[in-house]
């Protein structure tokens, strides 16, 4: 008994490299828009961040000075040291590109990466 034929695994090949050029297509056009970090502290927005390059720096909110964000010299941005136990806001890594974002949960901090000059019509639209 056969539970798949050959135009089944043709389809579903390309079901996947249809899938795999519209995400680098995608990848390609978000990473070269210019962006900024977005910090929230339990939802509400405490700090807008220009990501350029050439500028690293340390700094953290006003509200919980025990976490500190990192701004490195290729524009990334990454949580760099907190006082919550399980330490996943670290293990996220750097973020640059429009849409990665990372949360410090016990925190209630988090990161999001948005265009720098705002949302475009071409743009992607997320119901959130």
């Amino acid at each position: 008994m056969k539970f798949f034929k050959k135009t089944d695994v043709f389809i579903v090949l390309g079901i996947i490299a249809v899938s795999a050029v519209i995400w680098m297509a995608y990848d390609a056009m978000s990473s070269n828009k210019p962006a900024k970090a977005e910090i929230y502290y339990y939802s509400k927005l405490v700090m807008t961040v220009d990501l350029v390059k050439g500028q690293e720096r340390s700094f953290s909110v006003p509200q919980e000075k025990d976490v500190v964000f990192h701004i490195d010299k290729e524009g990334n941005i990454c949580f760099e040291r907190s006082d919550c136990p399980d330490k996943v806001c670290i293990h996220a890594g750097k973020l640059h590109k429009v849409g990665q974002s990372a949360a410090c949960l016990p925190n209630g901090l988090v990161l999001k990466i948005v265009p720098a000059n705002g949302r475009g019509d071409d743009d992607l639209d997320a119901v959130g």
